[in-house]
C-alpha cells in the first residue's frame, strides 16, 4: 500500500497547480488576441481588411506596409495607361488600386523621433534615478520620506491637469515640437518611477559590500560604479522596461506639444487616411512596426525583469 505524498507548507498540489496553468494560459491567450489580430490585419489587402465578416482566413497581402510608408495619388485609367510598366512590386500593388506613387509618407520620420526621443529620455532618467535611489538608500538625508513623496505625488495627476500650463511654458521657452523639450518632458515623468523602483531594489543590497570595497581601497563613486551597479543589474533592467512602455506609448503630451519635426509615432499612426476612409492595413502595419522595438527589448531583458521583479519578495 502506497504511502499518501505529504506536502509542505509550501508545496501545492497538483490540481491546484493545473487549475492556476490553465488560467495563467487562458488569461495571456485573452491578452494576445487584440495583437495578433493587429498583426493579421497588417498583412490584409485593403478591402480585406474592412471586410464583413472579418476574414480570419485570406491571401497575404504587403499593401499596408506600402500605404503606410508612401503617399499615392488616385489618378484616371487613361493616365495610368500612359505609364510605363511598373518597376518594382510595391509600384505594382499601387497601381492596382489606380493610384501611383507621390512620395515616401512622414511614417519613417515620426517612427525615429520616437526612437530618440523615448530612448532617450528613458537613458537619462535611469542615470539620474540611479543616482537619486541611491543617495535617498545610503546617506541621510533631511526630510527623506518627505522629499520621496513629494517625488511620488508627481504621478498622482492626470496629465490632462498639467498640459495646458506645460503648453505655455513649452511656447514661451520655445520648447514646443523639438525633441529636447520632448526628452526633458518625458525624463521628469519617468524619473519618479525610477527612484522609487530603484531605491527599493538598492536597499536590498547590503552595505557591508560597499564598506568592504571602500576598505580597500575604493572611492566611493568607484564602490557605487563597481559594487553596487552590477548587483542592481536586474532592478535597473526592469526600471528601464517600465520607463521605456511608459515614454515609447505617451500620446498626450506628443498629440499637445509636437507637430512636426518632433511628432512621434503614437499620434501620427491614428491620422493614416487613405481614399474613401480610414486604411486599418496600413494603420495595422504602423502599430505592428511600432511594437517591435518594444517588444524586443523586452524579450533581451526577459531574464533581468523576471528577477528584477521579485528582487526582495523573498527575505531570509
Amino acid at each position: 500500500m502506497s504511502t499518501p505524498k505529504v506536502l509542505t507548507p509550501t508545496e501545492s498540489s497538483t490540481q491546484l497547480k493545473w487549475f492556476a496553468a490553465i488560467v495563467v494560459i487562458g488569461y495571456a491567450a485573452i491578452s494576445l488576441i487584440p495583437i495578433v489580430w493587429i498583426f493579421m490585419t497588417a498583412f490584409k489587402g485593403t478591402a480585406t481588411a474592412i471586410s464583413y465578416p472579418p476574414a480570419v482566413f485570406f491571401d497575404p497581402s504587403l499593401e499596408g506596409f506600402v500605404n503606410l510608408f508612401t503617399t499615392r495619388s488616385r489618378q484616371s485609367a487613361e493616365y495610368l495607361a500612359q505609364l510605363p510598366p511598373p518597376e518594382t512590386w510595391w509600384e505594382e500593388i499601387v497601381r492596382q488600386n489606380d493610384q501611383v506613387i507621390a512620395g515616401p509618407s512622414p511614417f519613417f520620420g515620426r517612427f525615429l523621433n520616437s526612437v530618440i526621443i523615448g530612448f532617450g529620455s528613458t537613458f537619462i532618467a535611469i542615470v539620474l534615478g540611479t543616482m537619486a535611489a541611491y543617495a535617498f538608500s545610503r546617506f541621510k538625508i533631511p526630510l527623506a520620506d518627505d522629499l520621496l513623496f513629494f517625488i511620488l505625488s508627481t504621478r498622482m495627476m492626470p496629465p490632462v491637469a498639467v498640459a495646458i500650463p506645460i503648453f505655455l511654458m513649452y511656447r514661451a521657452l520655445g520648447l514646443s515640437d523639438t525633441h529636447a523639450g520632448m526628452i526633458i518632458l518625458y525624463t521628469a515623468v519617468n524619473i519618479s518611477l525610477a527612484v522609487w523602483l530603484l531605491k527599493g531594489f538598492i536597499d536590498e543590497i547590503p552595505r557591508e559590500y560597499e564598506e568592504a570595497a571602500m576598505v580597500d581601497g575604493y572611492t566611493r563613486f568607484q564602490a557605487f560604479r563597481k559594487v553596487v551597479l552590477p548587483q542592481a543589474a536586474t532592478g535597473i533592467a526592469a526600471t528601464t522596461i517600465f520607463c521605456l512602455i511608459l515614454a515609447w506609448n505617451e500620446y498626450a503630451f506628443a498629440l499637445l506639444l509636437t507637430t512636426n519635426r518632433a511628432e512621434t509615432a503614437p499620434p501620427f499612426i491614428p491620422n493614416i487616411i487613405g481614399d474613401g476612409g480610414l486604411d486599418w492595413a496600413a494603420v495595422s502595419a504602423g502599430a505592428s512596426l511600432f511594437l517591435l522595438p518594444v517588444l524586443i527589448f523586452t524579450l533581451f531583458l526577459r531574464k533581468h525583469l523576471l528577477r528584477g521583479i521579485t528582487f526582495g519578495a523573498v527575505r531570509k
